[in-house]
């Protein structure tokens, strides 16, 4: 995705380097995002009139505009997904996680936090 693509994007997000953000298929008037590094997708971003959220079973805590699905995971707990509700279009942004585990489950999480509507 370009600069100028990232740049009209409804939120901003803080990827490293070797990540990439790719637009799928969506719905009319929804469009829907892949983080990926080197062919494997770490979390995704929903934006459109209403989402399927949550995914996850969990808490849910609605802290920094948004609702978060937190499940433990051994000593720690673990933000699986976002969902931020807005009054204009898009109406939602939600972002998840995919099922993955030590780093690769660290970086996802970093990534997903960093989402955020503009």
């Amino acid at each position: 995705m370009s600069f100028a693509e990232r740049a009209a994007l409804p939120f901003s997000i803080d990827m490293p380097a070797d990540f990439q953000l790719v637009e799928g298929r969506g719905a009319p008037n929804t469009h829907v995002y892949s983080v990926r590094k080197a062919g494997k997708t770490f979390a995704m971003i929903y934006t459109g009139p209403a989402s399927q959220f949550p995914i996850y079973d969990g808490e849910q805590v609605t802290a920094a505009g948004r609702v978060s699905v937190i499940v433990p995971e051994g000593t720690r707990r673990i933000a699986m997904e976002h969902l931020f509700q807005q009054p204009t279009a898009p109406n939602e942004i939600h972002v998840w996680l995919m099922s993955l585990s030590g780093a690769d489950r660290d970086a996802a999480e970093r990534i997903a936090q960093s989402v955020d509507p503009k």
